[in-house]
């Protein structure tokens, strides 16, 4: 069970409405303290959520320590897309990315931690199927760049951007959990 599943599991079982800061070392403040708020945007693209894929990326994530803030499984429509592939308009294969990316649902996530954009990047592996490396979650489970599995920003000021086109601030939840003492130490 990842990091959320056992915050949850605990609190419930002591009869408490969500995850809450256990008694424990106190937060850091200072400089990083906006680092360890950093956030980014994770596609589950429709292609891994046929292949029932999410549950294996999710526990990547969960287990490098990020704490996930926001989910959602939805239908994207041409709309959104636009506005999140703006950059490949007027590339010749824009028509058949969003034939793909609208022929059945995907997961948006968010996704906080320390680094989270670049760690992610790393995450993930090339965009090019044939050149992500095994251990990567396109090396392990893609094998065309044309169904690679998953999306993440590049940059924090995309995934800001990003964040902003698949999720209203009321969809992300901020939520303590103990094991980031164990992640990111006193």
């Amino acid at each position: 069970m990842g990091s959320l599943g056992r915050c949850l599991a605990r609190s419930l079982l002591r009869g408490q409405p969500g995850p809450r800061r256990p008694p424990g070392p106190p937060r850091r403040h200072g400089s990083d303290s906006a680092e360890l708020q950093e956030k980014t945007l994770v596609l589950v693209k429709p292609d891994a959520v046929q292949r029932r894929l999410v549950g294996d990326v999710i526990k990547r994530f969960e287990r490098r320590g990020f704490k996930l803030v926001g989910m959602k499984l939805l239908q994207a429509n041409h709309g959104i897309l636009d506005k999140h592939y703006h950059q490949l308009r007027q590339k010749p294969f824009y028509p058949s990315l969003l034939a793909y990316m609208t022929s059945g649902p995907l997961v948006a996530m968010v996704w906080e931690g320390y680094n989270v954009v670049r760690s992610t990047r790393a995450m993930v592996g090339d965009t090019n199927s044939a050149e992500a490396k095994p251990g990567t979650i396109r090396g392990d489970f893609s094998m065309h760049v044309s169904r690679n599995v998953v999306h993440a920003s590049d940059s924090v000021e995309m995934a800001h951007k990003e964040i902003g086109f698949w999720f209203h601030s009321d969809e992300l939840v901020a939520w303590e959990c103990s094991d980031r003492d164990y992640t990111y130490g006193p």
